[in-house]
């Protein structure tokens, strides 16, 4: 049943949508659509050590770059991106990108997006404080990796 935490979340030029949070799986799995219009690199590197993260494509074309490894996900493609590993997200394409975040176990909820939207939100345009999301990425499991 969805609730109100599957509204969707705006993080600068990416738009977050929750699908199944982990409370809803009980903790088994976390699904998370998202789009990345052309041009927008998320930049910020990072890996997790309790979950893995399956990314599906549903259209257009985004690119992980997993351990320094580019890998192109189009529609019907995926890709695991195993605990620990490294990685980032761009659409260096032409056309909006939109894909599933398959997060097993379950524990990347909602709540991680709209903390880090509230980072962005307060920076008011100008640049994040990264301090502040590395801050909140660690409170959820992510770690940031050395810039």
């Amino acid at each position: 049943m969805a609730t109100s935490t599957h509204h969707e979340i705006t993080i600068g030029p990416l738009a977050v949508r929750p699908r199944v949070e982990p409370d809803e799986s009980g903790g088994s799995v976390a699904i998370h659509e998202f789009d990345v219009p052309p041009g927008a690199v998320l930049a910020l590197a990072h890996s997790h050590d309790n979950y893995e993260e399956t990314i599906y494509g549903l259209a257009g074309t985004v690119t992980f770059t997993i351990e320094g490894t580019p890998v192109d996900i189009g529609p019907g493609q995926a890709v695991c991106i195993p605990r620990g590993a490294v990685h980032f997200f761009a659409n260096t394409g032409a056309v909006d990108a939109t894909a599933l975040a398959i997060v097993t176990p379950g524990i990347l909820g909602g709540d991680y997006f709209r903390e880090v939207a509230a980072v962005v939100e307060a920076a008011a345009g100008g640049p994040p404080d990264r301090a502040a999301i590395g801050a909140v990425m660690r409170r959820h499991g992510l770690t940031p990796a050395p810039a």
